[in-house]
């Protein structure tokens, strides 16, 4: 196990594109750290950074206690699971896990007991004779921890390793994604665009924007407490409702006469961007709240989510699976809970959370 610290990492690819701008990480001993942001955002890049497989035009990567810029892959002590699992199609499931052990020439006693507590911890005993072949794209990617996990590396790093699996698969691999990483109370690097899987996995989230780090905290900080109007929109689904509204006594007065409770700090008149969860508004047949009429509803069993226009703006409200509604119904929006984080319009940052 190893606290790994990223200081002041800057890469410039030669075409001029900047993946990576001035960014500062320190993730901690034991720690199951996420990178989360869209296509092109930076987080694979520092990721190869950190593993030695790009080289960075400016900045450190520590280790442990070790500066590792300017080392090999190799010299790292570190181990990468990739979205495409790269099993060697020749070898058997036992041999695969193996592999690196072998070739870093390990006794032949010390392999085999690693790969069958590997096996063990990751239920793939009954298939140590298979070849990939014959696994499931699960099982696969489980032979894929398992080659990791073997060496017994200071830090795991993994980008996005569930992408290629189907949903229910998805869901079954990131328990087991969190149980190994509980288990081994391991350094765990984990790259993903999946709001859902950052949310359900990490400790901690960083979320990337161009290159650049937009927030970092724990997960129901970022989902509750958005840093920038980007963040608001990238985590949660439906996304956060983004209400331009004004101060006034003690409330947020939007389009529509909506009101919402105003967060500290903020001046009589001033101008805000409010960022409401879909959970915090409700619905109602009639009431005070803001006129509307519901666009669209969307029934998931256990919840509903209508789309309710109003004049400020399309709203998401995320409902009991008992709220009835019809679309084309008029009906009242009203928010509840406590004050909404509130956004500059200009900087697109919070002011007030």
């Amino acid at each position: 196990m190893a606290q790994v610290n990223v200081k002041s990492l800057n890469k410039t690819f030669p075409d001029g594109t900047v993946a990576v701008e001035h960014l500062d990480l320190e993730i901690r001993d034991g720690e199951l750290f996420v990178m989360l942001g869209p296509s092109g955002c930076g987080k694979t890049t520092t990721l190869r950074i950190i593993a030695g497989l790009e080289e960075e035009t400016s900045g450190t990567v520590t280790i442990g206690d070790e500066v590792v810029s300017g080392l090999r892959p190799s010299q790292r002590d570190i181990a990468m699971v990739f979205q495409f699992y790269a099993l060697y199609p020749h070898l058997s499931v036992r041999d695969n896990m193996a592999f690196p052990l072998r070739a870093a020439k390990a006794p032949e006693a010390e392999i085999n007991e690693r790969v069958l507590e590997a096996a063990k911890m990751l239920q793939l005993e009954p298939y140590l004779t298979r070849k990939p072949s014959k696994l499931s794209g699960g099982e696969q990617q489980r032979v894929a921890l398992g080659r990791a996990m073997v060496r017994h590396p200071k830090a795991f790093l993994m980008d996005e390793p569930l992408t290629n699996l189907d949903a229910e698969l998805r869901a079954d691999m990131r328990a087991e994604v969190k149980h190994v990483q509980q288990r081994l109370n391991t350094t765990m690097i984990y790259v993903t665009h999946d709001q859902t899987e950052a949310m359900a996995l990490g400790h901690r989230i960083a979320i990337l924007n161009k290159g650049k780090l937009e927030q970092l905290g724990a997960p129901m900080e970022v989902y509750e407490r958005p840093a920038s109007l980007f963040a608001a929109r990238f985590i949660g689904s439906p996304p956060m409702n983004l209400i331009e509204a004004e101060v006034t006594n003690g409330h947020l007065t939007a389009a529509g006469g909506m009101q919402l409770l105003a967060p500290e700090g903020l001046k009589r008149g001033q101008k805000v961007i409010a960022g409401v969860r879909p959970e915090r508004l409700t619905v109602a047949a009639d009431g005070d709240g803001a006129r509307g009429r519901v666009v669209s509803r969307e029934m998931l069993g256990d919840e509903t989510i209508f789309v309710v226009d109003t004049e400020a703006g399309l709203l998401n409200v995320r409902m009991p699976p008992t709220a009835r509604f019809a679309e084309e119904q008029a009906v009242s929006v009203r928010h509840i809970g406590a004050a909404p984080p509130a956004y500059d319009p200009q900087t697109e940052q919070v002011v007030s959370r």
